[in-house]
């Protein structure tokens, strides 16, 4: 369209004095036919399309317009940059709101923030997902501090749905200064690797062009998936909303599945790979596996799965990756799981196989201890159902930090190829049993002889903290089992009204 044609639409509906209705409806359809996007991305509104099942969505706040002031260029009759609405995406409900960068670049001011708002409510009260499409170049400066106060309304509205409903937040584009602060308050981010740049200080401020962008934003821990393009991003989110209830009060997901829950797997990739991805693929259904923020703290990976139907969150010690040591980032990723899984009472299945803790000088000076002091908070406070498994080793303080049951968890199993206890056995002799090499009894008799002793999971059985020692070829079947006889904990026990006094 001729951008001269929609002046002239503009000047015959200003002239009307009166705009009705279908004027309205006349001069939208023409700006967003008008509306351009950059090589390989879609308009605002081609993202809500792609996003919603078709002929679903509901606009709301379709014709708000800004306040206009002496000091603003652009036209009185100018649509706020924002598409805020509702419909059906996979048959459920959501709602969503897509900046318009091809109105006034998107820019945040009073009556954007107003619209957006609205959504939040609607979506809070009605217990729905809210997906946030960001694409702005910041404030509408003529505002003044209306457009400040715009951002802080939106971080209102996301931390009073955070936790109660699912909050996705899709980057195709710029989303700077406040407007990143208040994406990295939803639950997940999805950034474009084409266009999309997510940071609080600008790229050149910075003096690094990199800032922001999409392996940036993984590599820190920001981005929980990222997508080629605007369609994949979108893609991803759709993928990602599939595994999340509506809402805090729906419960565990549960859809029907044709792998059989009792089929045996096949451990034999993982031990020779010590991958934790084989391990989560022979135990999921068909394979499965959405896998976050895979760029960040390497050494623990996180993601849903589903067994027998039922959605799980998976924490697993990634062995091929350092060890799989607990280092401070991984910890953070492990303590984030957790936490929203316990907010959308997801259950939790944590895989264990880490040479420990990370003893390094770089560690302690990163807070160490306060990292690990959140995982143990996340894992102690969660009410949502809580399964570990040892698969390898279990040493030190990743045992009791990560899913031991004098730590809260519901179920702790073992393969009966685990190994637990204070220490692995090398340190451990030559701590206490040094003394005992001799020409007759070796280094290495005496480690085997610990492994099989102190540092069994027999060992850990008898005392208490593992509930049963498993062949490996039955995971599948009893982590599922403990997730289904798990899949009514209620987060709080039943009020008592009285005793029943055996009369």
């Amino acid at each position: 369209m001729d951008k001269k044609n929609l002046d002239a639409i503009r000047a015959a509906l200003k002239s009307a004095g009166v705009k009705t209705a279908a004027a309205l409806r006349s001069l939208l359809a023409e700006t967003d036919a008008f509306a351009d996007a950059p090589a390989e991305s879609l308009t605002a509104r081609g993202r809500i399309a792609a996003l919603f099942d078709e002929g679903t969505f509901m606009e709301s706040g379709a014709y708000v317009r800004r306040r206009v002031s002496e000091l603003d260029t652009a036209a009185e009759d100018a649509f706020e940059g924002v598409i805020c609405g509702w419909g059906s995406v996979a048959g459920q409900l959501v709602y969503a709101f897509s900046q318009d960068y091809s109105r006034t670049k998107g820019a945040i001011s009073e009556a954007h923030s107003k619209k957006i708002a609205e959504i939040y409510r609607l979506a809070i009260e009605n217990g729905a997902p809210i997906i946030g499409i960001f694409d702005s170049a910041g404030a509408l400066m003529p505002e003044g501090v209306r457009a400040l106060a715009g951002y802080s309304t939106l971080m209102q509205c996301t931390a009073a749905a955070s936790g109660v409903i699912p909050q996705i937040a899709i980057i195709p584009g710029t989303c700077a200064g406040s407007a990143a602060v208040v994406a990295g308050m939803f639950d997940f981010l999805i950034i474009s690797q084409s266009k999309g740049c997510v940071s609080f200080n600008a790229p050149f401020v910075l003096g690094d062009s990199e800032a922001g962008k999409s392996e940036f934003v993984t590599k820190s821990g920001l981005a929980a998936l990222t997508g080629t393009g605007d369609g994949d991003c979108i893609a991803k989110a759709k993928l990602l909303l599939s595994y999340l209830p509506m809402n805090n009060q729906e419960g565990t997901i549960t859809a029907s599945t044709q792998d059989d829950l009792n089929r045996l797997v096949d451990l034999s990739a993982y031990t020779s790979s010590e991958n934790a991805t084989d391990l989560i693929s022979a135990v999921s259904d068909s394979g499965s596996f959405l896998e976050l923020y895979a760029a960040y703290g390497k050494e623990i990976v996180t993601g849903f799965v589903t067994l027998g139907g039922t959605v799980v969150g998976i924490i697993a010690n990634q062995k091929c990756v350092n060890g799989g040591i607990l280092t401070a980032s991984a910890a953070r990723k492990a303590s984030r799981m957790v936490t929203f899984c316990d907010s959308f009472h997801i259950p939790v299945v944590t895989l264990l196989n880490s040479k420990g803790p990370d003893v390094s000088i770089e560690a302690e000076a990163s807070t160490y201890a306060s990292e690990l002091a959140k995982l143990a908070f996340a894992y102690s406070s969660a009410k949502t159902p809580l399964i570990t498994v040892i698969v390898g080793e279990a040493y030190g303080a990743v045992f009791s930090l990560m899913g031991a049951k004098a730590l809260g968890a519901d179920v702790v199993l073992a393969l009966e190829s685990a190994k637990v206890g204070v220490m692995p056995a090398s340190t451990a002799v030559a701590f206490l049993w040094n003394d005992q090499i001799s020409e007759d009894v070796s280094r290495e008799d005496l480690e085997k002889q610990w492994d099989e002793t102190v540092g069994s999971p027999v060992a850990a059985a008898s005392a208490g903290e593992i509930d049963d020692i498993i062949d490996g070829a039955e995971l599948r079947q009893r982590i599922g089992g403990a997730v289904m006889m798990l899949s009514a904990k209620s987060k709080r026990v039943p009020v008592r009204r009285h005793l029943n006094m055996p009369l």
